[in-house]
C-alpha cells in the first residue's frame, strides 16, 4: 500500500513539475512573443520616423532648390531683377548628367560651386596666380554662403525632386514599405552607405549622416552628388541593370525618366533579386529589342547580349559604330557612377602631326586587332618577355600590371570640368598634378600610349563627342611644364583648328569603312574571346588578376583589413568589362553592299538624275505655308499634310520612293497622291480651317504643327490668346488651350515618343513661351481626360518682346527661342535659363531655328544671316546669302542644311563649315515651307503658286566616304 501511494505521488509530482514546466516555457513564449512584437514595433515606429524625418528632410529640400530657382529666373541679366553684365560674378559651368539616346552626356548648367580652384595649383605654379583668382574666390565664397550645400543634391533643377511636383497627384500614394534593406549609393566619386527603402510607387534612399566613412567624404564632393535623400517615382523608372561593384555581382543601376541614372550596391546577389522584384517591371528599357520583364534585368551581360538585337542592326548598318560600343559598354557593367567602370573607347587615328588629316589612307588608322600595349613591336617584346619570365606562384602572369581604363585615367582626361576637376582634386589631395604629367596634348598622350610601359589607356566616349573637354574654360593654373610651356588648352593636333573639329573627325574616323571593317576584332580584345584565357595570352592581352571577375569572393574574406586592402587594389587597378562573348565576334556588313540593297528598290532611275520626281498643283493659288511629312513605316496612314496661307488644308497619302510597275502596263505609281477630297472640290468645307484669326498675324510655317500620326493639326494666331487642335479627318475643333496673356504666335513640337506623345512649345507676344505635354493615346494636351484646364509643364521667361521662332530638342532637353528684337535664348526642359545666343552684330532679328539632336542649333535671321551654334551657347560659324529664306531644316544627323526661300532654290550646306554642296534645279515660284519624308530620300517644298515640289535627295553622295570609294 505503502509503496502504491509513494508511486502515485511520484507520478503526481511529475505530472505537476511537467505543467510547470510547459507553464514556465508558456510564459517564457509568451514573453518572447511580447518583445519580438515590441521590436517589430519599434522598428516600425523607427522606420516611420525615419520616413517622416526624410520626408521633411526632402520636402525642405525641394523647396530650397524651387526658390534657389526662383532667384535665379529674377536675377538673370534677362530676368525682372537683371543686373548689367558689367557687375555680375563671374558664372561657372559644370557638365549635367542629363543623357541623350546615345548616352552623351553634352549639357553644361550653371554651377552654384564653381570656382577656379587657384588653391590647387603647384606651388611651382603658384607663383603665376593672379589677384584675379583671389577675386574669383571671394566670389565663390559668397555664392557658397547662399547655398544649403546638404540640401543642394541637385544644381539645376534637374533632380527628381522637382519633375515629381508635377505629379501632384501621385504624391500621396505612397503606401506602406514593402522593402527596406541596407545599401550603398555609389556615385563618381563617393560610396555612401544609407537605407534604401521601396513602397508600392516609390524608392527611397537615405543617406546614413552618422557613418564615420560618410563624415570623411569632401563637402565638395557631397554638394556634386545627387540622391543623398533621394525619392523616385516608379513612374519615372525607365530601365534597370544588373551592375558590379568591385567585380561582386552585388549592384543595380536605375535608369530615369530624366534621362539620369542612379546606381545602388547591395550587400549579396539575393537582396539584388528582391530589389528587383519590388521594383516596376521594365527590363532594360525599350532600346535593345527585349522584353520589358524583370528577369532581363537580372540576366548576366552574356545572356543580354545573346539576346539582343543589336548586333544583327549593327551588321546591317542601322546603328552607328559609337552606338553600338555604348551598347556593349552598357550591358557589360561600365557606367558613368563608378569612375572605376567608366565607359571605354578604342583610339582610332594614329597621325596627330600632319597639317591635313587625309581619312582615306589607311596608315592614319590604328590596328584593331591588337591591344594598345602590343601595337608598338619593341614595347609587345617587353611586355610578351614579361609574361613568359614571370615566376611569382602568388599571382598569375601578365602582359600589363596597369589597365587600359581607370578612374585616375577618365579624371586625367577630363580634369577641365566640372564636377571631374573637383573629383580630381580630391583623388590628388587638393592639388593638381605636375604639369609634365597632365594631360596636356593629344599627341603626346597618344606616343606615351605607345613607348611607356606602365601605360597602356585606351579612350573615353567623350573623345567623340564633348568638344569641351580639351579646353581650360575656367581658366585652371595647371602649372609650367619643363620645358616652360604653359599647361592650359588640350594641344590639338595641327589638323584640327578647334576642338570642335577635333571631335567631328574623331568620330567621322570612328564611323569609317577602315574602323567599320576591324571593329570586331577590338571588341574580341575588351569584351570577347581574347579578353581571357589562352587567347588573351595569343593576343598580348593579359591584365593583373585582381581586374578580372571571378578572380576573389569579397564576402568570404573575413578579416576587414584584408578586405579594405584587396577591395583598395581592385580600385586603383582597373576592372575588366564583363565578357560578353566566348567566340569571335561577328565582323559588319561592308557599307558597299549596304548602299547597293538601298539603290536596288528605286525604280525611278530617269527622274533620279533630273533632281525633281513630281509637282503637284493644287486648286486653290494660296501659297503653301506648311508642309509635313510623317511617313515612317508602321504608321496607319502615311502622309504629306500640306496647309496655305488661306488654312485650306490636304491629307495628300504618301506612296514612297519606291515605285512598282502594274502588270501589262509600263508605269510608275508616284510617290504622293492628292487628298481626294481637294481633288474633287466637294469635300473642301472638311480641309477648312475657318475660325478667325487675330488680324496682325502673319501666316508662316512656324503657326502650324502637326502630330506625328498626322491625324491633328494644331494652329496659333487666334483672337482669344489660344492655340487649337483640329482633326485632319473630319475639319471638327477638338480642342482650345489657353494659357498666354496676348496672341500666340508662334508653335513647335518635339520629336515624338512611342505612342505618339511629345511636348509642344508656344510663344506668344505677352514675351514667354509654355512648354505643354501632347498625349498620343487621348490626342489632346494635357496628361489626363476630361480636366477643363490643362496646365503647361514649364512657363519659360527672358524675352523682352514678342516670341517669333522657337524649337524644343526632347532628347537634349532643351529648347531654343528668339523674338522680333534682341539674342536667341536657351532654356532646359524644366524653365531654367541656361544660355544666350548672341551672334554677330548684324544678326539682331531671329526668324528660323532648327536644332538637331546632335546638339548645333541653326538660325537664320533677317537679311540672310544664319549662324551656327553649339549647344552650349559657343557661336562656330557665320555666314550670309543674298535669298530670303523662308525654310530651312536640319538632316537627322546634323551634318546637312537645307534652305530655301525667295529665289525658289533648295540648297544643301554641309553645317560643320558651312560649305555650299548642291543646289537643286530653280523653281518657278518662292519656297515658303519644307520638309522631308523618314528616310531623307525626299525633299518636299511647299511653293508660293499653291504647288509642292519634290526633290530626290542622297545626303550619301557628299559623305566623305562614298565620295572617295564608290
Amino acid at each position: 500500500m505503502k509503496d502504491h501511494l509513494v508511486r502515485v505521488a511520484n507520478e503526481a509530482e511529475f505530472i505537476l513539475s511537467r505543467q510547470r514546466a510547459e507553464d514556465i516555457h508558456k510564459h517564457a513564449e509568451f514573453e518572447s512573443n511580447c518583445a519580438q512584437y515590441a521590436a517589430e514595433k519599434r522598428d516600425e515606429e523607427k522606420m516611420c520616423d525615419h520616413l517622416i524625418r526624410a520626408a521633411k528632410f526632402r520636402d525642405h529640400m525641394t523647396s530650397t532648390q524651387l526658390i534657389q530657382k526662383i532667384v535665379n529666373i529674377l536675377t538673370d541679366k534677362h530676368g525682372a531683377w537683371g543686373s548689367s553684365s558689367v557687375s555680375r560674378p563671374r558664372e561657372f559651368w559644370r557638365l549635367d548628367y542629363w543623357e541623350d539616346d546615345l548616352r552623351r552626356r553634352r549639357r553644361f548648367v550653371r554651377n552654384p560651386f564653381g570656382s577656379s580652384h587657384s588653391e590647387a595649383a603647384l606651388k611651382a605654379a603658384a607663383e603665376h596666380a593672379s589677384e584675379d583668382d583671389i577675386l574669383k574666390q571671394s566670389i565663390r565664397s559668397q555664392a557658397l554662403a547662399n547655398q544649403n550645400t546638404e540640401s543642394e543634391a541637385s544644381l539645376d533643377g534637374d533632380d527628381d525632386t522637382l519633375s515629381s511636383l508635377e505629379d501632384k497627384d501621385l504624391e500621396n500614394q505612397t503606401g506602406p514599405v514593402n522593402l527596406s534593406t541596407s545599401a550603398q549609393l555609389v556615385a563618381p566619386a563617393a560610396v555612401v552607405k544609407g537605407t534604401l527603402s521601396v513602397t508600392a510607387s516609390e524608392l527611397f534612399f537615405e543617406v546614413d549622416e552618422d557613418d564615420p566613412s560618410y563624415k570623411a567624404v569632401d563637402p565638395k564632393i557631397l554638394s556634386y552628388t545627387e540622391g543623398l535623400h533621394g525619392k523616385w517615382l516608379f513612374t519615372e523608372i525607365r530601365a534597370v541593370f544588373s551592375r558590379r561593384y568591385l567585380l561582386q555581382n552585388t549592384a543595380l543601376e536605375v535608369f530615369m525618366a530624366n534621362r539620369t541614372a542612379i546606381m545602388f550596391n547591395f550587400p549579396d546577389a539575393a537582396t539584388v533579386k528582391k530589389v528587383v522584384h519590388s521594383l516596376p517591371r521594365v527590363g532594360l528599357g525599350t532600346n535593345f529589342g527585349l522584353p520589358q520583364i524583370r528577369r532581363i534585368s537580372l540576366a548576366t551581360p552574356r545572356q543580354l547580349f545573346k539576346t539582343s538585337n543589336m548586333t544583327q542592326r549593327w551588321q546591317r548598318r542601322e546603328i552607328s559604330n559609337f552606338e553600338y560600343l555604348m551598347f556593349l559598354n552598357t550591358i557589360a557593367g561600365r557606367t558613368y557612377n563608378d569612375l572605376n567602370q567608366y565607359p571605354v573607347f578604342p583610339w582610332i587615328i594614329t597621325n596627330y602631326e600632319s597639317p591635313e588629316l587625309d581619312l582615306t589612307l589607311p596608315s592614319n588608322y590604328r590596328d584593331l586587332s591588337k591591344p594598345i600595349g602590343a601595337l608598338n613591336p619593341k614595347r609587345a617584346a617587353f611586355f610578351s618577355d614579361r609574361y613568359e619570365s614571370w615566376e611569382d606562384d602568388q599571382v598569375p602572369k601578365f602582359h600589363y600590371g596597369t589597365h587600359y581604363s581607370t578612374s585616375s585615367f577618365t579624371l586625367m582626361w577630363l580634369l577641365r570640368i566640372e564636377p571631374f576637376t573637383t573629383f580630381f582634386l580630391n583623388f590628388q589631395g587638393g592639388k593638381f598634378d605636375h604639369a609634365d604629367r597632365t594631360f596636356s596634348s593629344v599627341f603626346r598622350a597618344w606616343r606615351n600610349c605607345q613607348r611607356d610601359t606602365s601605360d597602356v589607356k585606351e579612350l573615353i566616349p567623350e573623345f567623340f563627342y564633348l568638344p569641351e573637354m580639351f579646353v581650360n574654360a575656367n581658366n585652371y593654373n595647371l602649372g609650367v611644364m619643363e620645358d616652360g610651356t604653359v599647361v592650359s588648352d588640350v594641344d590639338l593636333p595641327p589638323w584640327a583648328k578647334s576642338s570642335e573639329e577635333f571631335v567631328r573627325i574623331n568620330r567621322q574616323a570612328l564611323e569609317s569603312e577602315f574602323v567599320s571593317c576591324q571593329l570586331h576584332q577590338w571588341i574580341d580584345l575588351i569584351f570577347g574571346y581574347k579578353q581571357q584565357g589562352p587567347e588573351a595570352a595569343r593576343a598580348l592581352n593579359v591584365f593583373y588578376y585582381l581586374t578580372y571577375e571571378g578572380t576573389v569572393n569579397l564576402s568570404s574574406i573575413n578579416d576587414p583589413m584584408l578586405r579594405e586592402a584587396v577591395e583598395s587594389q581592385i580600385r586603383s587597378f582597373g576592372q575588366t568589362p564583363s565578357q560578353l562573348l566566348i567566340e569571335p565576334h561577328p565582323p559588319r556588313s561592308s557599307a558597299m553592299q549596304v548602299y547597293l540593297l538601298l539603290q536596288t528598290p528605286l525604280m525611278f532611275t530617269e527622274q533620279m538624275q533630273q533632281d525633281v520626281i513630281m509637282v503637284l498643283k493644287f486648286p486653290s493659288n494660296s501659297p503653301v505655308t506648311h508642309v509635313a511629312a510623317n511617313t515612317q513605316p508602321g504608321l496607319a496612314s502615311p502622309a504629306i499634310i500640306t496647309v496655305t496661307a488661306n488654312r485650306l488644308f490636304s491629307v495628300n497619302k504618301w506612296h514612297g520612293l519606291a515605285g512598282h510597275q502594274n502588270a501589262g502596263e509600263q508605269q510608275y505609281q508616284l510617290p504622293v497622291e492628292i487628298d481626294p477630297l481637294i481633288a474633287s472640290n466637294v469635300g473642301c468645307h472638311r480641309r477648312q480651317i475657318s475660325d478667325l484669326l487675330d488680324q496682325s498675324i502673319q501666316i508662316s510655317s512656324q503657326c502650324f504643327v502637326i502630330t506625328a500620326d498626322n491625324r491633328f493639326i494644331l494652329l496659333c494666331g487666334f483672337w482669344d490668346k489660344s492655340f487649337r487642335v483640329y482633326s485632319t479627318d473630319t475639319g471638327k475643333l477638338t480642342q482650345i488651350v489657353f494659357g498666354h496673356r496676348d496672341v500666340v504666335t508662334c508653335l513647335a513640337r518635339s520629336e515624338s515618343y512611342i505612342g505618339g506623345d511629345c511636348y509642344v512649345l508656344t510663344g506668344s507676344r505677352d514675351a514667354t513661351l509654355l512648354l505643354w505635354y501632347w498625349n498620343g493615346k487621348l490626342s489632346s494636351i494635357g496628361e489626363s481626360p476630361g480636366t477643363e484646364f490643362t496646365t503647361p509643364r514649364a512657363i519659360l521667361t527672358g524675352h523682352d518682346c514678342e516670341v517669333t521662332s522657337v524649337s524644343v530638342c526632347a532628347e537634349l532637353g532643351l529648347v531654343i527661342s528668339g523674338c522680333k528684337e534682341g539674342p536667341c535664348l536657351v532654356h532646359s526642359m524644366n524653365g531654367d535659363l541656361l544660355r544666350t545666343l548672341e551672334g554677330p552684330e548684324s544678326c539682331l532679328r531671329p526668324r528660323l531655328i532648327q536644332s538637331s539632336t546632335e546638339g548645333h542649333c541653326m538660325i537664320y535671321y533677317d537679311k540672310g544671316h544664319f549662324c551656327l551654334f553649339s549647344v552650349n551657347g559657343k557661336l562656330l560659324r557665320h555666314m550670309e546669302v543674298q535669298d530670303n529664306i523662308k525654310a530651312m531644316l536640319l538632316s537627322r544627323d546634323g551634318q546637312y542644311l537645307l534652305t530655301g526661300g525667295d529665289g525658289g532654290v533648295v540648297s544643301v550646306w554641309q553645317v560643320s563649315d558651312l560649305k555650299q554642296l548642291f543646289t537643286f534645279p530653280g523653281c518657278d515660284a518662292g519656297i515658303r515651307s519644307m520638309a522631308m519624308s523618314h528616310d531623307q530620300r525626299c525633299i518636299i517644298t511647299g511653293m508660293a503658286s499653291g504647288s509642292i515640289v519634290l526633290f530626290y535627295n542622297d545626303f550619301n553622295r557628299w559623305h566623305h566616304e562614298y565620295q572617295t570609294r564608290y
